[in-house]
């Protein structure tokens, strides 16, 4: 039967109650019901019927342990018509079911649970009418928006209901007139009632949440207004929190007062009510401006608006689902190096530290990663050693969900030296070795870095070295020859002190793996804790002997005969061995001098090598076996005069005290470094006089007609040493080889001062796993020591004593081509 339009008279609608049940997660109750739909004719038959199965949920949030369970349920009859009076005794029984159920709330367990990587969309059911929307009825919710500000509500509310099914969004969207009513009244009304700007807000949100709807919320300028709100309640929330403590401090003035208590009471109650609509409105705008912020342009101008002090100042709220909203943004936007900037001068970090540990296991990832994406500025790392961090990221080790964010962050924290020794205030090393230990052949990059850093603290590698702790690193790390592993161990043999005695018993091992044919990065490293090995009571002849080391050594400094990295850790080894009399010996007869040499050549630009033979040539200066060898039948003292003035501070240390070592043992190197050492200050003092402007030079003071004669008139100085040293002087003590008159102190007795020791390496990197100034396996260069030019010239003060205005201090910068976001923002390649 055809119906036509003009035949349709009446819309019949017929509501049939159905079961009641109580929701799956929150606490609801669902009702469902049958709603029919009938069409009637001009005289009353039905023309057309459809029937549909709906759901109403009713959340009872204010459900607690103490709830009168009976008014509750005659309450939620009475507004609620879907239910029949008679099935009060079933609404009870439900409302006790979920008063007594178990929350599904965030673990504590330290299993691996699953966590989300978004903030989850609000459930925020606006107003809980009892209408349900239809799309064709789209008309009817646009006039209710020209209404009062109550029909206002309950329109926005059925047009809400309407844009949370993704289905409608398409249809709602191409109305014009809808969108532009929307926009309009909650730019004329949002200070008229809070409820209205958060259905509407929300209704943006869903349409935000694609991004071909961008375009048209951008063009009514919601997101501009959505900050000007959020700053509106922020101000709001400070009122009250202001009014209600001075409330407090009244009623706490006069305890005695019954009448002020109650008073403060009902405003405490009023001020949580308002609280909890306020925060559901800041979370609808905040997710509504994160969705916008895909677009960097628009985070920028966000930025611009003070949003990032906006969301630092939400992180004093306790609703965890507004906190994982805010910490998400803060996250997105610490990528940037001017908003991390800004988040530090906000005291973020401290603001931080109440969420760490916290129960919401999706509140607790995210604000890790974002503590993560921070801890790459040093002042940052500083500040969560400050306010108390570290003992909380080390009890977060045990958690499966954040361990791997964890040793991140605690990996950056080690890279500073000063935070290094606060682990051992701590339980962060025996959990690590725990981890490491029983961890399968590839342990987590992360933890073997952490490891690797907090090795080159002396006090921590101690604690490392308890019991049985270097026996099983060694025993793990040549059961799976790992590199890394090993370079911990090797920043363990750098310290002096009873560490670096438990290496005698596994000099065996470390030799073979050095000789095995494989010389690969275990191996290097293996070689560089025999390196390390400085031990007065070690027969390095013996070690020389027994594993053939001479000629392997002789082999691997040829030019060109090995990668850099190996010759270096091998001449290190050479200046270990080189403390024992009989080593250096047996070195320098097998020719290793010239060789050493050679190299000196071939890497002259490579300050480390170069810095490590001149140790060589140090150490055999000492020894009366060697010295004349060096003086005598090689030009390495030509090369060490050369080196002499070099713009690096450890190298011309060395060549300083090498060379005054040659100077007593043979006069006419004596000369030819005097004459040297003349030239250079004449050239500095003639740079001098010609950089001074030239009215200082008629200076009447500079040259007096009336000069002091020189007190040793026309003698050499040096012709004269009871100057230069004490009563107590006798040459005769320095005829053994080993002391020079320099190391005599004022009583007569040996003593090195205290600028420079006898056997004391030059400052060398140890095993760092981050980056830093100088090679990976050699010596930090000096990036704090007095200035020099391009010649390794000092820098001269000018007429203010301060340096050119053309010096840079500090390493040069270098430009980051191609990572700068909008506005020149320098983006943090290690973010997450």
């Amino acid at each position: 039967m055809n119906m036509q339009p003009e035949d349709a008279r009446y819309l019949k609608r017929k509501v049939k109650g159905g079961s009641i049940d109580v929701h799956p997660t929150e606490k609801a109750l669902v009702v469902n019901y049958e709603l029919e739909a009938t069409i009637l004719g001009e005289l009353g038959d039905p023309m057309l019927g459809e029937r549909k199965e709906c759901q109403k949920i009713i959340r009872v949030k204010s459900l607690n342990p103490n709830s009168d369970l009976g008014a509750l349920a005659k309450e939620i009859i009475d507004k609620c018509k879907l239910i029949h009076p008679s099935k009060l005794p079933e609404v009870e029984q439900l409302l006790y079911y979920l008063q007594n159920r178990k929350e599904t709330g965030p673990s504590k367990a330290s299993g691996k649970t699953e966590l989300h990587e978004t903030p989850e969309v609000p459930t925020y059911d606006a107003t809980e009418i009892n209408e349900t929307a239809n799309i064709n009825d789209l008309d009817e919710y646009l006039e209710l928006l020209y209404e009062d500000v109550a029909e206002k509500i309950r329109g926005s509310a059925l047009l809400l209901q309407l844009s949370r099914n993704p289905d409608n969004l398409e249809e709602l969207f191409s109305n014009e007139t809808v969108v532009s009513a929307l926009a309009r009244v909650l730019r004329d009304d949002w200070k008229k009632s809070s409820e209205l700007a958060t259905n509407i807000i929300y209704i943006f949100f869903c349409f935000s949440s694609f991004t071909q709807f961008h375009g048209v919320i951008l063009h009514f300028k919601i997101g501009a207004l959505c900050m000007t709100i959020v700053e509106h309640e922020l101000k709001k929330y400070d009122l009250w929190k202001e009014e209600l403590e001075k409330k407090k401090k009244a009623a706490d003035a006069e305890k005695s007062s019954k009448k002020m208590k109650e008073e403060y009471e009902k405003s405490f109650k009023k001020f949580d009510g308002l609280v909890k609509k306020q925060e559901q409105l800041l979370r609808v705008a905040y997710y509504l401006l994160l969705n916008l912020a895909e677009d960097l342009k628009v985070e920028m101008k966000m930025k611009n608006k003070n949003a990032i002090k906006m969301l630092v100042k939400s992180l004093e709220r306790d609703n965890f689902e507004l906190l994982i909203l805010v910490v998400s943004f803060l996250k997105k936007l610490s990528i940037f190096v001017e908003n991390k900037t800004e988040m530090a001068e906000l005291n973020i970090i401290e603001k931080l530290t109440k969420l760490v540990p916290c129960e919401h296991e999706d509140l607790l990832n995210i604000t890790l990663r974002l503590l993560l994406n921070l801890s790459f500025d040093p002042d940052m790392r500083s500040k969560m050693i400050k306010f108390g961090l570290l003992p909380k990221l080390v009890s977060l080790l045990n958690n499966e969900n954040h361990k791997l964010i964890v040793l991140c962050i605690l990996y950056h924290i080690s890279m500073d030296d000063k935070s290094k020794s606060m682990f051992t205030y701590t339980d962060c090393i025996p959990m690590v070795m725990r981890m490491m230990l029983e961890s399968p052949e590839n342990p987590d990059i992360e933890l073997l870095s952490l490891c690797i850093n907090l090795a080159a603290n002396k006090r921590t590698a101690q604690i490392i070295c308890e019991g049985q702790g270097l026996k099983m690193l060694m025993k793990r790390s040549f059961k799976f020859r790992d590199s890394l592993l090993m370079k911990m161990i090797r920043n363990i043999s750098e310290h002096d002190g009873p560490t670096k005695n438990l290496f005698i018993d596994y000099i065996s091992d470390l030799a073979e793996a050095v000789l095995s044919p494989e010389e690969d990065d275990f191996a290097l490293e293996c070689l560089g804790v025999l390196g390390n090995l400085t031990i007065p009571d070690l027969d390095y002849e013996l070690i020389l002997k027994e594993y053939q080391l001479v000629p392997w050594i002789k082999k691997r400094l040829q030019p060109g005969a090995a990668e850099d990295d190996l010759v270096l850790q091998v001449i290190i080894l050479v200046g270990t061995v080189c403390n024992d009399d009989i080593s250096a010996k047996m070195l320098a007869e097998s020719n290793i001098i010239h060789s050493l040499i050679e190299l000196l050549n071939a890497k002259q630009e490579d300050d480390e090598m170069v810095c490590q033979i001149v140790y060589v040539f140090y150490q055999m200066i000492f020894h009366e076996s060697t010295r004349e060898v060096i003086i005598k039948d090689t030009q390495a003292p030509a090369y060490l005069i050369d080196l002499m003035h070099d713009k690096n501070s450890e190298i011309r240390k060395v060549c300083d005290n090498t060379l005054d070592i040659i100077s007593e043992f043979d006069e006419e190197w004596a000369k030819k470094i005097q004459l040297e050492k003349f030239r250079w200050h004449n050239s500095q003092w003639l740079e001098m006089v010609e950089s001074r402007p030239g009215d200082e030079m008629a200076d009447p003071y500079m040259y007096p007609e009336e000069g002091y004669e020189g007190y040793l008139q026309d003698a050499d100085i040096l012709d004269h040493p009871d100057l230069f040293y004490p009563d107590g002087y006798d040459p005769a003590l320095v005829m053994d080889g080993h002391l020079t008159p320099e190391y005599i102190d004022e009583n007569g007795v040996y003593g090195y001062g205290n600028e420079y020791e006898p056997y004391a390496r030059p400052d060398s990197n140890m095993g760092f796993v981050n980056g830093g100034v100088g090679g990976g396996y050699g010596r930090g260069m000096d990036e704090y020591g007095p200035p020099l030019d391009q010649y390794g010239r000092p820098i001269q003060l000018d007429e203010y004593d301060d340096y050119p205005q053309n010096y840079h201090y500090g390493p040069p910068e270098v430009a980051d081509d191609g990572e700068e976001g909008y506005g020149g923002y320098g983006y943090h390649q290690g973010m997450r």
